[in-house]
């Protein structure tokens, strides 16, 4: 509904350019302009609000060009305000409506640009995709609880997986006790053969007010930048602490494409018939995650000892990841849904909740806007 109040306004906004075109012209009687214009600035009123009425059907149409073209028609505008301020006065409040809004789509646009190219330079790293077929005398050598995940996964038969990428809906919060959960849209891309993933993610925190964030592992270094309305950097955090909980993230997340659980980089522990121990040693980073399985061999837990802060005394604790409904996806059986938590001293603190949406394998590409 805003979205079509926001592209009438735009409208509306440039329809009332066209009496100042009128007014040079000497079409109609306009007694609302009482200040003579110039058949040149008359042109500039035109083009002024052929622009807006553009810039209003490229919102709608949702064309990343419309804040370009927003803000040319909204610099012409004002200078033409300024020139008969007396009349046209009011229009200001209009210009500065659409330049908010607009600045804000620009923010949303080069934050969007500049994670998709960190995403095309993941999946430009070289592969060794060569169609190669998991079968079951792969997964022999793995320890009782992960090779029968594999093998009941649904993964024996199908082509190993080398990329993936997936779309989640979910609901974050970031503090204890806060009743109020924000919806959260994200996209995540991973590879498999190099360990590395981003994670891009757009949350509602109030009515027009959305923060976006990007997580990511990448040639063993972690990262996580949170900026609000895409433009101002609330957090931009790396370092050793960053970089094993980034890769601890990877790990757990094999539960989305399990073929990886045949990577070198991972060692497998049995612990007993329905846990096993991952550790995953990449580019002197190193961090461990612990699965557990139920009888049907579907992963229904996960835990790890992960640094929640990024301060040199930040203690490790207990991060887990458990499984609300198993679902099919390609073929294949994962996890769903599910909840994140942080175990600390006052009790669990759940903090995401996902529900996938989409999941792709082995297509190298940026979803579409």
């Amino acid at each position: 509904m805003l979205r079509y109040l926001f592209a009438f306004i735009i409208l509306i906004h440039g329809l009332i350019h066209f009496m100042g075109f009128a007014k040079a012209f000497s079409y109609g009687n306009l007694t609302q302009l009482t200040k003579n214009i110039s058949k040149p600035a008359g042109i500039l009123w035109l083009v002024a609000a052929i622009l807006f009425i553009i810039a209003s059907i490229f919102f709608l149409l949702k064309k990343e060009s419309w804040p370009v073209i927003a803000f040319i028609a909204i610099i012409i505008s004002q200078v033409l305000i300024i020139t008969i301020w007396k009349d046209a006065k009011w229009g200001t409040f209009a210009n500065i409506i659409i330049f908010v809004v607009a600045l804000v789509a620009s923010g949303n646009y080069f934050f969007n640009q500049s994670v998709n190219k960190e995403i095309s330079q993941i999946f430009n790293f070289e592969t060794t995709d060569n169609g190669e077929i998991i079968t079951k005398e792969m997964t022999e050598s793995l320890p009782f609880p992960a090779k029968h995940w594999l093998q009941n996964s649904g993964v024996i038969g199908h082509e190993k997986i080398h990329y993936v990428r997936l779309k989640q809906k979910g609901f974050m919060r970031t503090k204890p006790g806060q009743q109020k959960w924000m919806s959260a849209d994200a996209e995540q891309y991973f590879t498999i053969d190099r360990p590395a993933f981003i994670w891009k993610v757009r949350m509602k925190m109030a009515p027009l007010t959305t923060v976006a964030g990007r997580d990511k592992f990448v040639n063993g270094k972690g990262g996580m930048t949170i900026k609000l309305l895409s433009l101002v950097t609330m957090v931009n955090e790396s370092g050793s602490k960053i970089d094993q909980a980034a890769l601890q993230r990877w790990l757990a997340e094999i539960c989305w494409f399990p073929s990886a659980g045949l990577s070198p980089y991972i060692k497998w522990e049995e612990i007993d018939s329905l846990s096993a121990k991952a550790t995953l040693s990449y580019k002197n980073v190193a961090g461990a995650v612990i699965f557990y399985f139920n009888q049907e061999s579907e992963i229904i837990k996960c835990t790890a000892d992960r640094f929640k802060e990024n301060t040199a005394d930040a203690p490790l604790k207990k991060w887990m990841i458990t499984v609300k409904r198993i679902g099919v996806f390609n073929g294949i059986k994962i996890p769903a849904e599910l909840e994140v938590a942080w175990q600390l001293k006052e009790g669990n603190f759940t903090w995401y909740k996902i529900t996938l949406t989409e999941v792709e394998y082995n297509k190298a590409e940026v979803f579409e806007l």
